[in-house]
């Protein structure tokens, strides 16, 4: 028997008749122990799991993070994400392949290293940044080639830091830590009130009243959609059928956007309670927290946590005040930004590919294994144990009466400071701006909401952070991401890359997304060297048009926004 079928045999012990929803922690397993997932790995995971190879090998596929081809004993993922190129990530990836003699793409000689891009890492306010091995280190695209290959090789060797959040901002709601760089200990979060609110609730406070607490605060969804936290949870309460869920959305892959993984690695069980809190208000009995698989740092801080938790006797067997009782699970992904959208995220908690389902039926009646479930983002969750413990009257001094609470604003590029700052709804862009130190340079252009967001210009930097304003301005909040660029910036190449990765991320499974982000990448490639037809910003629009008509999702809803704001105001780009 080969040492490797031995690996596996150790590896695989563990999920023996587990079935097909273990199959993403089962693939990461493997994956770890035996750098990809030979053919040889996949049979065994099917085997394991009691599901078709065939399954295996299309879900192994599916994701970015899964290799099913060998790869050198180091892998090492460069961020193209707009604010990495902009910033020197091409610098990086050029020495990196001048000193081990290698393309991107490929793997060196010695088979030590692959090196690959990311469409973004997350790490917006360190670019440009690189993820080598599971571990993210910050880099300067201006050192010689050689000092670079070797701050990659240092974080190979764990010989290096990690990027930690930068915080900061008017308000200190969700943000109320001490250092973001120290994830904080559950002595310390009980130390300034954390887990009140949920001893509170499950020592005879009803279910009720807490959706009636989150209801009055007017707290909605932070990852988008903007829907109300409240009316959703009382949704999935009165629905029929259990079990019921709660899935916590932490697959943050937008480029621009930060914020939630500040949140993890700063204050996990801030995000832990409020998941608790919305488990005990619809009485679910499991709760799964779906951590974007580049977010490498989160994820280890995050178990920590929940092992705290559980010590504690928050969650598990020992939680048990009555009938009620909760487990929580974490699951990474893989890199699919697609499994972001809630119903795609089911798809993948459940081991399959990231495919978005058909609305309605709905989450809130029919969710993860066809279930009521509620599903909110890192940053939603994290308000609510302030909402519970202090009162609605307490959130709703901060913000409008439309948009209320404290709102946090991931914002890199062109600034000063970037990092992620807390401030009220209603702060001006302008106001913003000079919370993260001003801006670099003169400010010739701003990506608002991210890269499914719009671009506006310094006209618009009087305008106040609201969903009414920005609706009255014909523009969204989105994931609130503000991603500055100063007149020096190469603005076509940006809108290439925000198409570049809309066409890597998109699932495939409607026709609309699939080709439209194809084409419209190609046409602004075309545009970009001049050799465009006369037709191209007409086809453009019409690609946009039928993308957000006819998609199944919000990935090729809003896939075309972006690039057609751009050139709305700027027409002069690629001319």
């Amino acid at each position: 028997m080969s040492d490797a079928t031995l690996t596996l045999e150790r590896v695989l012990a563990r999920f023996q008749g587990q079935g097909r929803t273990q199959l993403l922690p089962a693939l990461h397993a493997v994956q770890e122990a035996l750098g990809y997932i030979s053919p040889e790995a996949a049979r065994a995971v099917a085997r394991a799991l009691g599901i078709p190879e065939a399954d295996v090998y299309g879900v192994a596929t599916f994701y970015a993070l899964f290799s099913t081809e060998p790869q050198g004993r180091h892998q090492v993922h460069v961020c193209y994400g707009p604010v990495c190129r902009q910033h020197g990530a091409d610098q990086v990836t050029e020495a990196l392949e001048r000193v081990w003699h290698v393309r991107v793409g490929e793997t060196t000689e010695d088979r030590e290293w692959t090196l690959k891009t990311a469409p973004c890492l997350g790490l917006c306010e360190h670019a440009p940044v690189a993820w080598v091995d599971g571990r993210a280190v910050a880099l300067d695209p201006n050192a010689s080639p050689e000092t670079l290959a070797a701050r990659v090789e240092a974080a190979a060797r764990r010989e290096t830091e990690e990027p930690t959040p930068v915080v900061g901002g008017s308000v200190r709601v969700l943000t109320a830590w001490e250092d973001p760089s120290q994830p904080r200990s559950l002595g310390a979060y009980r130390a300034a009130g954390g887990y009140q609110a949920f001893e509170h609730a499950r020592a005879g406070q009803a279910p009720d009243e807490v959706i009636a607490a989150v209801e009055a605060s007017g707290l909605f969804g932070r990852g988008g959609a903007a829907f109300p936290t409240g009316r959703k949870w009382r949704y999935a309460a009165q629905a029929e059928g259990r079990p019921k869920y709660v899935v916590v959305n932490a697959d943050e892959s937008e480029p621009g956007t930060f914020k939630d993984r500040a949140l993890l690695e700063a204050d996990p069980h801030a995000v832990l309670e409020g998941a608790l809190l919305a488990a005990y208000a619809i009485q679910a009995e499991r709760v799964y927290v779906y951590v974007r698989g580049e977010y490498g740092r989160a994820y280890r801080i995050l178990r920590r946590a929940l092992d705290e938790a559980r010590a504690a006797g928050y969650i598990g067997p020992r939680s048990d005040n009555g009938p009620w009782r909760v487990e929580v699970e974490i699951r990474r992904g893989a890199g699919a930004y697609v499994c972001g959208e809630e119903t795609a995220l089911f798809e993948s908690i459940e081991g399959k590919r990231g495919y978005p389902r058909v609305k309605p039926p709905y989450p809130t009646t029919h969710g993860l294994f066809g279930k009521p479930t509620v599903i909110n983002n890192v940053e939603t969750l994290a308000a609510v144990p302030f909402i519970v413990r202090e009162g609605p009257e307490a959130y709703r001094r901060y913000g409008t009466s439309d948009s209320p609470g404290p709102k946090l604003f991931p914002v890199s590029g062109d600034v000063a400071r970037p990092g992620v700052y807390e401030a009220p709804f209603g702060i001006t862009l302008r106001e913003l701006l000079e919370l993260a130190g001003g801006p670099v340079g003169s400010v010739r252009a701003i990506l608002l909401g991210g890269a499914a967001g719009s671009f506006v210009g310094p006209e618009a930097l009087d305008v106040p952070l609201t969903l009414e304003d920005l609706r009255a301005a014909g523009l969204s909040l989105g994931s609130a991401a503000v991603m500055v660029f100063n007149a020096e910036r190469d603005l076509e190449q940006v809108l290439l890359d925000v198409a570049e990765f809309f066409r890597e991320e998109s699932c495939g499974k409607c026709y609309p997304c699939q080709l439209g982000t194809q084409r419209q990448w190609e046409l602004l490639r075309l545009m970009r060297a001049r050799r465009a037809p006369d037709q191209a910003r007409a086809r453009l629009e019409d690609i946009a048009v039928a993308m957000t008509e006819a998609s199944l999702c919000g990935l090729g809803q809003t896939a075309g926004l972006a690039i057609q704001s751009a050139l709305r105001r700027w027409p002069e780009l690629f001319t």
